[in-house]
């Protein structure tokens, strides 16, 4: 859709329809019938690219053929890349999924390549392949936010052992500098985003500001602290299995309280959760909290299970409609009257569709910041086993 449409008169809106009704029908004809081309004719093993040594000109090269995320870069040789494939059982050829919006196919090859430009150690590659399982998978709806306005990014998140055998940071800084693994793995979805699904930015990203999250999102969960199940056994894996959970990202908002009871907690969260400007009150969408280590004992010592903190927010952090512009009120009118019935200003909108759809892992280290993260409305986070 041509950009910028917000500002313009009703006439120009309907001129743009018609002249784009057409391609749309004819795009969700086809999109299916592509993905299954594109996986037949993809598994084909990467081309050789011979390129100068030097860091300068192959960054520079990078740069040219807009396969750089704007760092610098790790040259991706034959030597790295083949130790990189050693730590999968997987053929190098074979297919993990079609990553839109592009449908560019991802094997286990070309996730390795893209690892080793982000500067991945090879013992990282099994994360890799489960987290672009996850963002290929059809519950995640990653064109949703591929090529949308909003500043959305693929945020990951590590459980079970694996977190540990190959140092994702769960604990103080989980989200900021310091830890190879984070960084690096964070960095590498990028990369996967952008040249295997072809989100350029300012071509098919059309993120009218971005985030610092879009370079790299990654964390483990601080299993160790947390007083109820971590997320993994929350969603049916084992104690023992390692999972990655994919969640489409809108940005991190820094909650910080001192306050020692749970339901003085809990209303200060909901409250800060409950903004006009958000995706998830429009669609109905799946938000997610970081809860510090020492707001989930606050919690656990007054007697909440995570069941009871879901069902609390949901109640706490409803929005009052009154509080949405006019065009948002509309949106809102049309986008979830299925499930709410007949909304007026006098409404009361929950952040989701159920109290079971607000996600929370505990991760940090000491302080009394926790991290609400809004989601892009239409996405859904995705759980994968690292094999």
């Amino acid at each position: 859709m041509p950009h910028p449409f917000g500002i313009r008169a009703r006439d120009e809106i309907k001129q743009i329809a018609a002249d784009c009704v057409d391609e749309v029908a004819r795009l969700l004809c086809m999109a299916p019938a592509a993905v299954e081309s594109a996986k037949a004719a993809g598994g084909a093993r990467a081309a050789s690219l011979e390129v100068s040594d030097d860091l300068d000109v192959f960054n520079r090269l990078l740069l040219e053929r807009h396969w750089s995320d704007g760092l610098p870069a790790m040259p991706p040789t034959r030597e790295r890349v083949k130790a990189m494939l050693q730590h999968t059982s997987r053929k190098p050829d074979d297919i993990v999924g079609a990553v839109a919006p592009a449908f560019g196919v991802a094997t286990v090859e070309r996730i390795a390549i893209n690892a080793v430009m982000a500067g991945c150690y090879p013992e990282y590659l099994p994360v890799l392949i489960a987290a672009t399982e996850a963002i290929a998978d059809p519950r995640f709806n990653l064109r949703a936010i591929q090529a949308t306005t909003n500043p959305a990014a693929v945020f990951m998140i590590i459980n079970g052992p694996i977190a540990k055998q190959i140092g994702v940071n769960g604990g103080g800084n989980c989200l900021g500098p310091g830890a190879w693994a984070n960084a690096t793995l964070g960095r590498a979805m990028r990369l996967i985003l952008q040249n295997i699904g072809g989100a350029q930015a300012g071509e098919m990203d059309q993120a009218t500001q971005g985030q610092p999250g879009k370079y790299t999102f990654c964390c483990a969960e601080n299993e160790e602290a947390n007083p109820w199940q971590p997320l993994h056994v929350e969603r049916g894996f084992s104690k023992e299995q390692s999972t990655v959970t994919t969640v489409g990202a809108l940005g991190t908002w820094n909650l910080n309280t001192h306050a020692k009871n749970a339901e003085e907690l809990l209303r200060v969260i909901g409250d800060t959760m409950a903004f006009p400007a958000s995706s998830d009150y429009i669609f109905g969408g799946e938000p997610w909290l970081i809860l510090a280590p020492e707001h989930a004992e606050v919690l656990r010592r007054d007697g909440m299970s995570k069941v009871d903190v879901k069902k609390r927010l949901w109640q706490t952090s409803q929005l009052a409609a009154s509080r949405l512009s006019a065009k948002e009120l509309a949106r809102t009118q049309a986008g979830r009257r299925a499930e709410l019935g007949e909304i007026t200003r006098d409404s009361l909108l929950p952040v989701s569709r159920s109290a079971e759809d607000i996600g929370i892992i505990v991760a940090g280290g000491t302080g009394t910041h926790s991290v609400y993260i809004p989601m892009s409305g239409h996405v859904r986070s995705v759980t994968k086993e690292i094999k």
